[in-house]
């Protein structure tokens, strides 16, 4: 398979997996212009659409698609306002799509009923696992969020982290402000930001390398965790993550 990221919106990624044949699936389309411009430019054939979660910069583009391809099929939560769906997802299920498996993994946080599609080396995490960050808690809880990543943290090494935003910037600069004496978040810093310089994307990341460098994969760190004793009284994983979540919040 083949990955291709379509820049959305302000700064929203559409991607599309597509096979030798041209057959194609399409991961949280927030608008269709863009993607209808690119399926007419690679040929594509789409075949389905994988839906992570409600908000309108994910599904916006859903009807559009379905009326100009209407065998479409739709898969997504059991979401409020979610277009058009063909089929409710839940956590365990398992899709048949371009010759492939694709595992449904409910990561809730962002919203309730947030799920993840992977297959590997891809992941499509929508709104939950940021490169170098985290989704905002709307309708979770930081505990909801917390054990979602726990969970994605299980996944191979390898895995692509092809989350919904390009927040990457904004996100290691925050890890930075923590930890500015770490040599991983540091070497990613520079990174990022030559990246960003040539209006370059920095998605997808890997796994292994948020690891190094997302602190809200970090919580277990004894470093880390000095940084935020003063605040906190307790210093399990989870109250920290709750307590990087809300500081953030408003960085």
């Amino acid at each position: 398979m083949k990955l291709t990221s379509i820049s959305a919106l302000q700064d929203n990624y559409i991607w599309v997996l597509s096979d030798q044949e041209g057959k194609c699936v399409i991961v949280d389309p927030g608008e269709a212009d863009p993607v209808l411009k690119a399926i007419a430019q690679h040929q594509w054939q789409p075949v389905a659409i994988l839906l992570t979660h409600h908000h309108a910069d994910h599904v916006g583009g859903v009807r559009q698609l379905k009326e100009r391809y209407p065998e479409i099929a739709i898969y997504g939560p059991a979401e409020i306002n979610i277009p058009d769906l063909t089929q409710i997802v839940k956590d365990g299920d398992n899709l048949q799509l371009l010759g492939h498996d694709f595992s449904v993994m409910a990561t809730p946080g962002h919203t309730l009923g947030h799920v993840s599609y992977f297959s590997f080396p891809y992941l499509f995490c929508g709104d939950t696992l940021f490169s170098a960050g985290c989704g905002r808690l709307f309708e979770g809880t930081p505990e909801q969020m917390y054990q979602s990543f726990q969970r994605i943290n299980q996944l191979p090494a390898e895995t692509l982290i092809c989350c919904a935003h390009e927040y990457t910037e904004s996100n290691i600069a925050f890890a930075l402000s923590l930890l500015p004496e770490d040599d991983h978040i540091n070497r990613f810093y520079k990174e990022v930001k030559a990246l960003r310089a040539e209006k370059q994307p920095t998605l997808p990341s890997v796994l292994a390398t948020e690891r190094q460098v997302n602190v809200f994969l970090r919580t277990e760190d004894p470093v880390l965790q000095r940084k935020v004793k003063k605040d906190i009284l307790f210093q399990q994983p989870g109250e920290v993550f709750a307590w990087l979540r809300a500081k953030k919040d408003t960085f």
